[in-house]
């Protein structure tokens, strides 16, 4: 338990206004703080001799099992399994080269957050460091060695009745079929309202979509089609939201109802979304998934294909504590490319009116974009919250790890720079020579953040900051990336105005075993801890 002087807070929920006043005027001063260096893996990859003794069986299974066998699998969404010697040793070349394109397009596993800057704590990531990438490649070099099959970790046991990631839905709503030919041009458009069924209002935990579709799966890991849209699938994306229909006229141009609720947008290639847990989404009674934004996308074979949504709830009494943040991060009308050159950028700007969660951060181009970063502007600090590639066939969304979201004040400036390349480089662009501007076709271009934030009031963000500091025992000299005014401490704080929270009660075990490690007349500071210091 950190010591009690480490993490302070304020006396009474009356000065929570005058709080954040201080908290904006002594923010300048705080920000001279010095950062705690990130963490870095230190383990290298076998290299000359030591190759030759990397095996399948010791060293390549447990990495393909933590970060590729979930999809690489019989019956797996992945075009192979990649579960036994005799699976992986024809695609050693593959992987070791699609595993060294490491956050840029084409990379396997698909995560494509830079691991040189910003926030590196995120939930369900699958990416390899350093050390894995290396040892992938130098089991190519040696040959592909199998090993000793006693070493071997215990095979992973998968339920393939379970076909949800996040686990079986409460509510599922099937959509109609489409048939995409294989020749088929590009199509955007609606869909009919289908109603989900739900007799009650319910708030959504989790929200997931899976595409059902009659392409074939074959071990060599070809489909019959185009390696386009991640090769087996035909819907690019959908743009939805459910809404309760009440006698109106229905698709494009309708009146739009005010129980409306907006959902993610559907992509290709997309993990479920997993909402804030106490910002869950509100599922209305009576209510009918709405879409005026499909976008089909032939994949080289005639292909039956529907979409299916699963919803997740909370318990029927759950109300949420935070309210979802409903701003635009993005440009669309000053999207201006040449035709045949690389390392274009667009920007564009949001200022936040209310303190603000950062839930999810999920960028969001077209073929000519490579990648993504996203900045925090407070004062005269521009911080770098994260930097990602992109891969338009594999669109992916990244949520932070709990006490790792963003936490800014209002008045903060999001700033995000899109990198544009339409050189022949980009094997995504189809004809170098053209003009580019913003529109709804692959070729085309977008460039928003899509990501999920949540608001906060004044005292919500004053004891989010709060948690933060006493769950990973800041001190006043350390930094946290993305929470300005996280180490912006009142000198009268006073941990009694969150004495009766939850979160702040202290464990027994943990106090106990604080107390008997502190001798008499000891004032209870203690040194680092092993290991050095973490990023934080």
């Amino acid at each position: 338990m950190p010591h009690a002087t480490r993490t302070l807070s304020f006396a009474g929920r009356s000065s929570v206004f005058l709080t954040l006043l201080l908290l904006s005027a002594t923010s300048l001063a705080a920000q001279a703080g010095a950062s705690i260096a990130t963490a870095s893996h230190a383990t290298s990859g076998a290299t000359g001799d030591e190759a030759a003794d990397v095996t399948f069986s010791r060293d390549i299974a447990p990495i393909l099992q933590r970060a590729c066998v979930r999809c690489h699998r019989e019956n797996g969404v992945a075009p192979m399994p990649l579960a036994t010697y005799e699976d992986v040793q024809p695609f050693a070349s593959m992987i070791a080269r699609r595993t060294q394109i490491r956050d840029r397009a084409g990379a396997m596993p698909p995560w494509y957050v830079e691991k040189d800057i910003g926030i590196q704590h995120f939930k369900d990531d699958m990416s390899l460091d350093e050390w894995e990438i290396e040892t992938l490649d130098a089991w190519r070099r040696a040959g592909a060695p199998e090993g000793d099959p006693a070493d071997l970790p215990p095979p992973l046991q998968f339920n393939d009745d379970v076909l949800w990631a996040a686990g079986e839905p409460d509510l599922i709503v099937r959509l109609p079929e489409v048939l995409v030919e294989d020749d088929a041009p590009d199509w955007w458009g609606d869909i009919e309202n289908i109603p989900t069924g739900l007799t009650e209002d319910r708030y959504v935990k989790s929200v997931e979509i899976r595409e059902v579709n009659d392409v074939p799966q074959r071990r060599d890991g070809e489909h019959g089609g185009r390696h386009t849209v991640g090769g087996r699938f035909v819907v690019h994306h959908m743009i939805w939201s459910t809404r309760v229909i009440e006698g109106q006229e229905t698709g494009p141009g309708s009146d739009r109802a005010a129980t409306d609720t907006g959902w993610p947008v559907h992509e290709v290639g997309r993990e479920p979304d997993i909402f804030d847990e106490d910002a869950g989404r509100l599922l209305r009674a009576g209510s009918s998934v709405v879409s005026n934004s499909v976008h089909l996308h032939s994949n080289g074979r005639d292909t039956r294909a529907h979409l299916e949504i699963g919803f997740r709830f909370h318990p029927p009494d759950y109300e949420p504590k935070y309210r979802r943040s409903i701003l635009g991060l993005g440009n669309g009308s000053d999207i201006d490319m040449r035709p045949g050159a690389a390392g274009q950028e667009l920007h564009a700007y949001k200022v936040l009116n209310q303190h603000t969660k950062l839930v999810t951060f999920e960028p969001h181009l077209h073929a000519p974009g490579m990648r993504m970063c996203l900045e925090a502007i407070w004062g005269f600090n521009v911080e770098t919250l994260n930097c990602a590639g992109y891969d338009h066939n594999w669109v992916r969304g990244y949520t932070y790890a709990e006490d790792h979201q963003p936490l800014l004040p209002k008045g903060t400036i999001l700033h995000i720079i899109g990198y544009m390349d339409t050189s022949e480089a980009n094997r995504n662009v189809p004809d170098t020579r053209n003009w580019q501007g913003s529109g709804n076709r692959s070729v085309a271009n977008m460039f928003i953040d899509l990501g999920m934030r949540v608001e906060l009031s004044d005292e919500q963000f004053v004891e989010e900051m709060a948690m933060r500091r006493h769950r990973l025992a800041l001190g006043l000299n350390d930094h946290v990336i993305g929470c300005p005014l996280c180490m912006v401490i009142p000198e009268d704080g006073d941990m009694s105005y969150f004495a009766d929270t939850e979160w702040w009660q202290p464990d027994a075990a943990t106090e106990a075993d604080s107390e008997s490690s502190e001798s008499p007349g000891e004032s209870g500071d203690r040194g680092d801890s092993p290991g050095g210091s973490q990023e934080r």
